[in-house]
């Protein structure tokens, strides 16, 4: 009923609802009803229901540069590859040209990610041959490796936005599976910190984001409380401060910021003394201070954490530094997601009671 770090499948589920809205849609519900004991069961699950919502609209299509030798000009000559031609004797003629093709990124991570699903070992049978029904609609659409895909090209947009869901999906199983050398299966991996951390983030946000419509939820880039013009200054040298979730009551002037973490570990240990990692806290403080710059008050900052296997938490009233609060608290993921939304709820009611 666990993953990684004792999280509840079910609630990574619920998790990817608040972050990707399309998954409270009809054809996703009976996904929620299930009960997975593996996470790519739960991933398998996904895809097929949104492969098969997608291909009743039609798989996305781009256009794609291709390069063929023809009998005829189509597009525009490649004149070099054309003299070739010539030398060799060919009546073909090398043309460029665009083409408006389902063979595009967008339907090749899928199919690969299908494929490496089909092989998986904790994937359900009955999961497996409603994958490989749907793979054969891909017959045009290349089977490409999956080491160099270039994640930063992929653009949401109206004609692609169901996508959204699905290439994340597709991520996260990809990032996950790894070849084994004997029998050609797919071993699992564990999630890695950096790509929960992204889950969890846009979780609480979302959740915040929906659920609480007396807050404002925004996540701004915020500058430094001191600015100069001069290119060469040492403000101009200090790192963005990209906050992760900003609170905002939207009838008092209050002002919550939460900096999410997703760690196997939140402490740090020195001299046989656990600590919370001084840069989080100088990160949060730093936050604070420089949203309020009138030394208000009113702005406090929390550090959330995803809740591990340590025997001791940060929890409790939080504390004052400077004039503002500061405070640390865990969110446990292994428990009912009824449980698990008292917990969000308890953080906006006791910030802004």
């Amino acid at each position: 009923m666990t993953v990684d770090k004792g999280i509840f499948i079910q609630n990574i589920y619920y998790m990817l609802s608040y972050a990707f809205q399309i998954l409270k849609q009809e054809d996703y519900r009976n996904v929620a009803g299930e009960k997975f004991d593996k996470i790519h069961d739960l991933f398998a699950a996904i895809l097929e229901k949104g492969v098969s919502r997608q291909l009743k609209q039609g798989l996305y299509r781009e256009y794609v540069p291709m390069q063929e030798k023809l009998s005829v000009m189509r597009g525009k000559l490649n004149m070099n590859s054309t003299i070739q031609l010539k030398v060799q004797q060919k009546q073909k003629l090398s043309c460029e040209f665009d083409e408006f093709s389902e063979d595009n990124l967008y339907n090749q991570i899928l199919k690969v990610t299908i494929h490496r699903l089909i092989r998986a070992e904790d994937v359900a049978p009955e999961r497996k041959q409603a994958l490989k029904k749907l793979i054969v609609f891909f017959g045009n659409v290349q089977l490409i490796q999956t080491d160099h895909i270039a994640w930063n090209r992929l653009i949401y947009q109206r004609n692609n936005r169901n996508y959204e869901l699905l290439l994340n999906i597709c991520y996260l199983v990809l990032k996950h599976l790894l070849q084994t050398t004997d029998d050609g299966q797919y071993k699992l991996i564990e999630f890695s910190d950096e790509q929960m951390n992204l889950l969890f983030q846009r979780f609480v946000f979302e959740y915040f984001n929906q659920e609480h419509k007396e807050l404002s939820v925004s996540a701004p880039t915020m500058k430094w409380s001191e600015e100069s013009e001069d290119k060469n200054s040492l403000i101009s040298f200090l790192p963005i401060m990209k906050t992760d979730i900003v609170l905002k009551d939207k009838h008092s002037d209050k002002t919550l910021i939460i900096d999410t973490k997703y760690y196997k570990k939140i402490f740090n240990e020195n001299f046989g003394k656990q600590t919370i990692n001084p840069a989080h806290l100088y990160q949060i403080f730093a936050y604070v201070k420089n949203m309020d710059k009138e030394n208000t008050g009113n702005v406090s900052g929390l550090l959330l954490y995803a809740k591990t296997e340590d025997e001791m938490f940060p929890e409790g009233e939080p504390f004052v530094i400077g004039g503002n609060s500061i405070g640390a608290r865990t969110l446990d993921l292994n428990v009912s997601f009824d449980k698990l939304r008292i917990q969000l709820d308890n953080i906006a009611e006791e910030c802004f009671k």
